[in-house]
Order: structure tokens, then C-alpha cells, then sequence
């Protein structure tokens, strides 16, 4: 895709740090691979404006938020660097910047794929940042840069050495992505970095590519949501959208329709359920994972065989009561138990 950059050279921006041979490259040019997000009308989006406005006021506000949101690359360059600019900012007392507002990266090495460091954004941001990680060496290394869970970005580019190697991504395993539709905590709050919530994990573990549709506060499966879903090319659909269904009523008359709608669009699409992760439940909790039970235990009962449950408090298995920040949203312990506990069940589910 030919950018401004590519047809003057004088639009192209100049890095202010402190690093002779640094050159910006905006990641909308070849051989940058963009995955779980797309631009749209100035801005990176998860999901098409018209389908937001469509669906509820809170899905707007927040369907910008970049939440799985990846690009990927090959480089040889011996650092990478960031020049972001945002609007938006999700700043939060709950909330670390790094994993809100930041950026993290990764690259696969021989043993999967390594942490190199965050692109951390000062305290005091109001919406645009720099940032850069030194890597100590020169070598050709796949990349993947993750975005902020909780902010909109309007542009990203990538600050390498002049005479570094710049080449396209392997493709992912499972190219097809795998859908997860649900609350704040399946958009990522209250992560400390983008690479720690639930997904971006297994994205790394399984190789396979996702779209985040966790809108917080905002995942009621409205008409135009389920739509949306319904239209897509996925390889696997998992949803939880317990906590934002206003009351028992309401996810009693939504959560089977859903799926119903999902599973006649897509008849052999594996479909995994989650409720709520917390260990102890109030009443009106249990009656909330009833109905969730039900909606499974019915697809059981047709013959549906690519149907699947899990509860939140066997999500929370490995992290039990010091999994969240605040009772309800997970802290990186708690990512990583809901991480290994869905992905151990979707490594043996195939979804290719």
C-alpha cells in the first residue's frame, strides 16, 4: 500500500531521539504485517464505526480502543523504536500506563516467543510518544509489537537502523482468526502490558491470530453485534459477556440467541463459553452461570459436538483470590491462569 510517506519524502516524519541512522517507517507500508485491527476514517478501529454507532453509545466510545491489536516484521535492526500518536488515552488508577496507553514486544526465538521490553509512555502523556528498545545485537529476528488495550492510535511507526533487513512475517499457524467477544476484562483490563492479557498469551502459544471485541462495560449482544459476528471468517468463537448483561433477565433472553445465531451461520465453528472468572459467587452469580451452563448443555443435548464451557472459577485454577486488581478485573496472574486454562482446551480442539 503506497502511503504519503512513499510519494514525498517530505511528509515523512523525523524521530527526536537521540539515535544517529534511526529511520521511521510507517507500519501501513510493506512488509508490515497489521493483524486484529484496521484503519478507518484516520484512526485504527476493531470494528467498523457504522456497526459501532449501530450497536450502543458505549461500543463507539470504546470500538477504537486497540485492544489485539499486532504488527509484525522481520528485522535485523540491533533496536526498535516507537513514534505513536493517540488520542483517548485510558488512563485509570487501577491501570498501569504501560499496559492501557504502552505498547510491548515480542520475537521468536527457538523456545517461542521471548518478551524484549516495553515502549513506555511518560506519566504525563497528553497523546503522542517515542520510545525505544536496545536488543544488543544485529541478528534477523521475527517481531511483534502489541497495542494498547485501552487508548486509539492514529498512526505508528517503526524507528530502525538505516541498514537494517526489513522482511514480511512467517504467517501465522491459524491464520483464520479466533473471535472473543465479551467485557473490560476480555478487552484486557486491568493488564500491566498489552502482552499479558489473555489472548495476546495464547495468540503466542498456539500461533494464531484473533480479534478482540471486548468492549468494558459495553457487551450486551445487541442485534447489530451479533450481525457483525456472524459475518465473519473465523476458525474459533469464544465468548463471555456475563458481567455486562444488565441483569439475569437480560442474559437469560440473550446468551442462547447468540449462540443460536452464531452456530446456524456457522455450523462446524468451534464455540467455547466462559462465565464470569471469580472463585466465590453471590446468588445472582450462580444464576448467571446457570444460564450459561444451559445454553451448553442444550447444544449438547441437539448432537452438538464443537461446543464448550468453562466457568470462571476454573479459569482462575492457577491464581484462585490474588487474580484481580479490584475482585474483578485480572491482574497479569490472573491472565496467565485464564490463559493456561483456554488455551490448554484449544490446543485440543481443531480449528485450522
Amino acid at each position: 500500500m503506497k502511503t504519503i510517506y512513499d510519494v514525498d519524502k517530505n511528509f515523512r516524519p523525523k524521530s527526536s531521539l537521540d539515535k544517529e541512522g534511526l529511520t521511521l517507517h510507517s507500519i501501513l507500508q510493506e512488509p508490515f504485517s497489521i493483524h486484529g485491527i484496521f484503519v478507518e476514517n484516520g484512526k485504527f478501529r476493531r470494528l467498523p464505526e457504522a456497526v459501532a454507532k449501530e450497536t450502543s453509545e458505549g461500543v463507539h466510545s470504546l470500538h477504537a480502543h486497540t485492544a489485539g491489536g499486532r504488527v509484525r516484521f522481520r528485522t535485523d535492526s540491533p533496536y526498535v523504536s516507537i513514534m505513536v500518536k493517540m488520542e483517548a488515552l485510558g488512563k485509570m488508577p487501577h491501570f498501569a500506563y504501560t499496559g492501557s496507553i504502552g505498547f510491548d514486544l515480542y520475537y521468536k526465538a527457538e523456545e517461542g516467543q521471548r518478551y524484549a521490553g516495553s515502549f513506555i509512555p511518560p506519566f504525563d502523556i497528553t497523546e503522542n510518544y517515542e520510545s525505544i528498545i536496545e536488543l544488543g545485537s544485529s541478528k534477523l529476528r521475527e517481531f511483534t509489537i502489541h497495542f494498547p488495550l485501552y487508548s486509539e492510535v492514529c498512526e505508528l511507526f517503526v524507528g530502525l537502523d538505516k541498514d537494517a533487513v526489513i522482511e514480511a512475517p512467517s504467517p501465522y499457524t491459524i491464520s483464520r482468526p479466533v473471535v472473543y467477544y465479551g467485557s473490560s476484562i476480555t478487552q484486557g483490563g486491568c493488564a500491566s502490558r498489552p502482552g499479558s492479557c489473555y489472548q495476546n498469551i495464547i495468540s503466542r502459544r498456539l500461533d494464531c491470530d484473533h480479534i478482540n471485541l471486548g468492549f468494558s462495560g459495553s457487551a450486551k449482544a445487541e442485534e447489530a453485534m451479533i450481525r457483525h459476528i456472524e459475518e465473519l471468517d473465523m476458525s474459533l468463537f469464544v465468548y463471555d459477556y456475563d458481567h455486562n448483561a444488565p441483569t439475569v433477565e437480560h442474559l437469560n433472553n440473550t446468551h442462547e440467541k447468540m449462540f443460536r445465531a452464531i452456530r446456524q451461520k456457522h455450523p462446524d465453528l468451534p464455540i467455547i463459553m466462559l462465565s464470569r472468572p471469580r472463585i466465590r459467587l453471590t446468588e445472582e452469580e450462580t444464576q448467571r452461570l446457570n444460564i450459561i451452563e444451559r445454553t451448553y448443555q442444550n447444544a449438547l443435548a441437539t448432537g452438538d459436538k464443537n461446543v464448550y464451557f468453562i466457568s470462571g472459577k476454573e479459569l482462575m485454577r492457577y491464581c484462585g483470590d490474588e487474580g484481580t486488581v479490584d475482585t474483578c478485573h485480572p491482574t497479569d496472574l490472573g491472565f496467565a491462569s485464564m490463559a493456561k486454562v483456554l488455551g490448554d482446551l484449544m490446543e485440543t480442539i481443531s480449528f485450522q
